[in-house]
């Protein structure tokens, strides 16, 4: 009996930690902008001063206390750069309309916040028709890449760009046209990642309103 005790303590002790540290990794993405989950279950550990941990919490349980923290503490400022930044990225797509762009991220799942990057996946099968357009376009952009895991739960390098549109940062990241089928896995819930084409992140906008 007392070993069953034990067990439910510990796991009650466990279940709190998890807790605490998906909270504090919540605020750390809300309030200083950082974007990587990884990254703010370590900083989290670090503050809570459990840096050895390995019971960290999952991405869905940073999510849902993310989701939590913003509809408490950010009720009043979230939702207009929400706003913002979802019209920023039809201006996007708009510009970007010959490459085929789909919102994904958190601008279209609606955790996106001040520091939030827009991020839109197009697709050409030859990379260097977009550094010429970006060229030609005169627009600065930075080269970059992301590694994103597939649905065969392979890892892949996907070649990207990063610039600013209306002050608003953007990443594009360049798939070939085979890859408008295949939607990597989402590093939240590990499901295909939703894409929204143009009209509908129009429609999303509109049911916000």
């Amino acid at each position: 009996m007392a070993g069953k005790k034990h067990q439910h303590v510990a796991g009650t002790k466990d279940l709190r930690m998890r807790q605490q540290l998906a909270q504090e990794a919540a605020r750390l993405i809300a309030e200083d902008g950082i974007k990587d989950f990884q990254t703010a279950k370590q900083k989290a550990a670090l503050r809570l001063h459990a840096p050895q941990t390995h019971n960290l919490p999952r991405n869905d349980e940073i999510q849902l206390a993310l989701n939590q923290y913003q509809r408490l503490f950010k009720a009043d400022s979230q939702p207009h750069h929400l706003r913002r930044l979802r019209q920023i990225s039809c201006e996007a797509m708009r510009f970007f309309e010959s490459f085929e762009p789909r919102l994904v991220g958190t601008v279209l799942d609606g955790s996106a916040n001040e520091y939030s990057e827009i991020t839109l996946h197009l697709f050409t099968d030859t990379q260097e028709d977009l550094s010429i357009f970006l060229l030609d376009q005169g627009i600065p952009f930075e080269q970059c890449s992301q590694t994103v895991r597939m649905p065969n739960d392979a890892s892949v390098l996907i070649p990207g760009y990063r610039l600013v549109m209306q002050d608003a940062p953007v990443l594009l990241l360049v798939f070939d046209h085979k890859g408008m089928r295949q939607a990597p896995r989402c590093p939240t819930t590990s499901r295909p990642m939703q894409r929204f084409s143009l009209k509908k992140v129009e429609e999303l906008i509109q049911l916000a309103s």
